[in-house]
């Protein structure tokens, strides 16, 4: 049996971000708490999203103290100020920080207690409040996931995925994107071709999902680095917005796997982007789950990626698609390696140990154990 969820509402398109205050003013709440990253760039975004609100007889809470791989002492805090303020619902505006933070908040506020104790699958007793998840990346896919990852005071990522805290509407607005730097766009833009690719591969990938995978592969490897070189071209920014949509919904009921369950430990240790994270470790591991299982599936990758030829056996198909990996990623500016983002040799039994606690390597297509995952750190150092 195969479960495939999504939020109830999903907008994609330009100019979709006007249609908040309509489809906010159905949750029958006259207070929305805005969650947003800290910054020049988060603090305009959520004001953005209070104007359009106000238009709807809305009055807004502004939080933006969301930072790169959210706190649980920063969730905390929005979940004070949510109940001060009376809340009724959430937006989160951003990328997957706010995202996540928005998902923690909404959690405690209908269920109580703390974050580690919802860290795992289903956990979660009670649907969080109403959530418009608005992505100004493209991106996590958090927008359209039932995952959160969350640090605790030590820097580790707990990961929750529970159905009761998906977003209850979706927006894809490309407009929000056109200021992203290039290299928030690359590294963003390769989260979402890696959530396509583990999708595709996942043990856990279906019918449902397998449509989805291939299609946000495409257009990702298409338009990528288009989108970090041609930053204001609105057309390419909808197109990885499509993008990360599908690849979200994909990943969302197929699972994740190896690359992922690396990156989390990697990103909570030295604070790296998620984004990055995925972006250096997933040439090494599409690599590490080449098999001959996995060979027909990177074979129909290579078709996404433009790179197959029917006249070649699906072993060579496969192959070109590794390379095309390494194409995209290079052509998007990310040509660094771990050691140059201050990764130590020394720390990869500690990052392999916190990998095999991740719960998203299960659906990995290869099975996985500690000296494998020290191989594959050493591999992308």
């Amino acid at each position: 049996m195969k479960v495939f969820t999504i939020p109830t509402v999903n907008v994609v398109g330009r100019g979709s971000v006007k249609e908040i205050g309509s489809m906010a003013a159905r949750f029958g709440s006259k207070t929305a708490l805005v969650v947003a990253s800290t910054g020049d760039v988060g603090l305009a975004q959520a004001q953005l999203i209070a104007d359009v609100l106000k238009g709807s007889g809305i009055d807004a809470e502004l939080f933006c103290k969301v930072t790169p791989n959210p706190l649980e002492e920063t969730v905390m805090e929005g979940l004070a100020l949510y109940g001060e303020r009376g809340c009724g619902f959430l937006v989160a505006v951003g990328g997957g920080s706010a995202m996540d933070a928005a998902k923690g908040i909404g959690i405690l506020a209908t269920n109580g207690g703390r974050i580690e104790d919802y860290a795992g699958v289903d956990k979660v007793r009670t649907p969080i409040p109403p959530l418009i998840a608005v992505a100004t990346t493209a991106g996590t896919g958090s927008e359209v996931t039932q995952f959160a990852v969350i640090s605790d005071a030590n820097h580790n990522k707990m990961t929750l995925n529970d159905r009761d805290m998906l977003p209850t509407i979706s927006v894809n607005d490309p407009e929000m994107m056109l200021s992203m730097p290039p290299a928030l766009t690359a590294a963003t833009g390769m989260d979402a071709l890696t959530h396509a690719i583990e999708a595709y591969i996942s043990t856990e990938s279906s019918p449902l999902t397998d449509g989805r995978a291939w299609a946000a592969t495409n257009l990702i490897a298409q338009n990528l680095p288009r989108a970090v070189q041609e930053g204001t071209n609105v057309e390419v920014r909808e197109r990885m917005c499509y993008g990360s949509f599908l690849a979200g919904i994909a990943f969302n009921n197929a699972g994740l796997g190896l690359v992922h369950a690396m990156a989390h430990p990697l990103g909570g240790h030295y604070n790296l982007p998620h984004g990055l994270c995925n972006a250096l470790l997933l040439p090494a591991v599409c690599r590490f789950n080449l098999t001959f299982d996995t060979v027909p599936r990177f074979a129909a990758l290579a078709r996404a990626f433009g790179v197959a030829h029917d006249w070649r056996p699906d072993r060579e198909n496969a192959e070109a698609c590794l390379e095309a990996i390494d194409d995209v990623k290079r052509e998007a500016g990310l040509k660094e390696s771990l050691r140059a983002h201050g990764v130590k040799r020394e720390d990869f039994p500690l990052l392999a140990d916190r990998a095999l606690l991740e719960t998203v390597g299960a659906t990995n297509p290869r099975p996985f154990d500690r000296a494998d995952v020290i191989a594959l750190y050493e591999e992308a150092f």
